[in-house]
């Protein structure tokens, strides 16, 4: 039977939906410190998976082997249904695995169609290779357009963005390269309530469209059981909780962060 379909994200509305991603039991060592501890984590096509946990608990050493920019220690990872050990952040993006950091990697200075074909830009038949800077003008507008994004003119450099804004446009220059799996690491920190939302409702327009796997990191739980379909939280480099989101609640996992926190501490003392 094909990996793809022998398994399905726990939770799914639909069980028998083929995964888009699955992680088998990973592990990443540096030196005497293990970051992650046996972490296991399924994502459905289609699907938008929100990572919760505070600083410290492996959500960022999971998002770099999920990108390629770290190598498990251990475990199994599968990208469609096929075992793949990611290489290097290049070969996770051949593969349609994209990452917006937080730093977003915008050049201000320059415009949204410029930084929307950022390393790889459109370039004229010739033996000039000079920019096509028409074709990019349009293309950007066209994808902005097709995923509600709204600004006033592609000619406009990033600089005069508006935080919101300047999120929305990362996003959709990781959705133009053909994305297939997204990774947001935390897309609404530092953000007032207006700014969010304009990314929540870019994130909910994704979904709808269908064709794009999402996974969210995030630390505010409330927006993310909004958002997300399935939630997981990660607790000094383990999953202590997994749970659809119209299953659990901002108390309950409150609840479960509290009691982990105890135990630490009781440990500790001993």
């Amino acid at each position: 039977m094909d990996e793809s379909q022998a398994f399905s994200a726990p939770g799914s509305t639909n069980p028998a939906a083929p995964l888009a991603l699955r992680g088998d039991q990973l592990v990443k060592r540096f030196g005497a410190v293990t970051a992650l501890d046996g972490v296991s984590l399924t994502l459905g096509k289609g699907e938008i998976l929100g990572i919760l946990g505070d600083n410290g608990a492996g959500k960022s050493t999971l998002v770099k082997i999920l990108t390629g920019f770290h190598q498990q220690t251990d475990g199994t990872l599968y990208i469609d249904g096929q075992q793949t050990l990611l290489r290097s952040v290049d070969h996770a993006r051949s593969l349609g695995i994209e990452c917006v950091y937080q730093d977003l990697a915008l050049a201000n200075s320059l415009s949204i169609y410029h930084n929307m074909f950022l390393n790889r830009e459109i370039v004229r038949r010739g033996p000039f290779k000079l920019l096509d800077h028409k074709q990019m003008r349009e293309r950007a507008a066209q994808c902005l357009d097709d995923i509600g994004v709204h600004v006033p003119s592609v000619d406009l450099p990033v600089e005069r963005l508006s935080g919101g804004q300047r999120q929305a446009i990362a996003v959709a220059r990781a959705v133009y390269s053909n994305a297939k799996i997204l990774l947001l690491d935390e897309p609404l920190a530092a953000m007032g309530a207006r700014e969010a939302g304009l990314i929540i409702d870019l994130v909910t327009r994704l979904k709808e469209k269908g064709g794009l796997s999402i996974i969210m990191i995030m630390h505010n739980y409330a927006q993310t059981l909004d958002i997300a379909d399935r939630i997981m939280l990660m607790q000094r480099g383990r999953v202590t909780y997994e749970q659809k989101s119209a299953l659990t609640s901002v108390a309950e996992l409150m609840d479960i962060v509290r009691r982990e926190y105890r135990a630490m501490r009781a440990t500790s003392a001993q």
